[in-house]
């Protein structure tokens, strides 16, 4: 990014505090829903993972490229995804994947999950989780662990719910089952890794 990092976790903060009506000093604010798009390589010569050519970069000067982003900003940002380089023979071998026709229209009846619930996913308060995001028994031990051993905080865990209340509505599912809220604590793939080196 081209900015300092106080300035981009000062405008995210802001950002999300509008969307959800409050500002970061308490007071009710109000404003457009936020949408934060993020991109940053794995390291700082930007060669790490890549499957021909090697990363310069030592253990400590990786972490320290890590640590540029903070705990809060990534705890805000919900779907954290490695995206790795591709072969040529990858590349080559790339199915189409589905049609746009048939994604809206999972899309769509998932939107009306949401509607008939009276609130986005997105906007689910906390107070309303336990009744929209009611895990079995098997999804409220993978969510302990993530807390208690991924060291995640309550916000961080709060949007991984509403996530996997997402992903089983666009599979047509009333219950949040354990795989979809595994499936949902993947995609924080930045804020594990950096537990991990930690």
């Amino acid at each position: 990014s081209p900015f300092a990092p106080p300035q981009v976790h000062s405008g995210l903060e802001k950002s999300c505090a509008r969307a959800e009506g409050a500002s970061p000093g308490g007071t009710q604010a109000q404003g457009p829903r936020a949408l934060a798009v993020a991109a940053m390589n794995l390291c700082a010569c930007g060669w790490l993972g890549h499957p021909k050519r090697g990363c310069r970069c030592t253990p400590t000067e990786i972490a320290q490229h890590h640590a540029k982003v903070s705990g809060p900003v990534l705890d805000r940002l919900d779907l954290q995804i490695e995206v790795t380089a591709l072969t040529a023979a990858e590349l080559q071998a790339a199915s189409p994947g589905e049609s746009s026709a048939v994604v809206r229209t999972r899309v769509l009846a998932a939107h009306q999950y949401q509607r008939v619930r009276g609130c986005m996913n997105a906007l689910l308060p906390p107070a309303r989780l336990s009744e929209c995001c009611a895990l079995d028994v098997a999804g409220q031990r993978l969510m302990a662990d993530a807390v208690d051993r991924g060291g995640m905080s309550a916000r961080a865990i709060h949007r991984a719910l509403r996530v996997a209340r997402t992903i089983a509505d666009l599979a047509g599912e009333e219950q949040i089952a354990a795989m979809r809220l595994a499936e949902a604590l993947q995609y924080r793939a930045c804020e594990a890794g950096r537990f991990a080196m930690s």
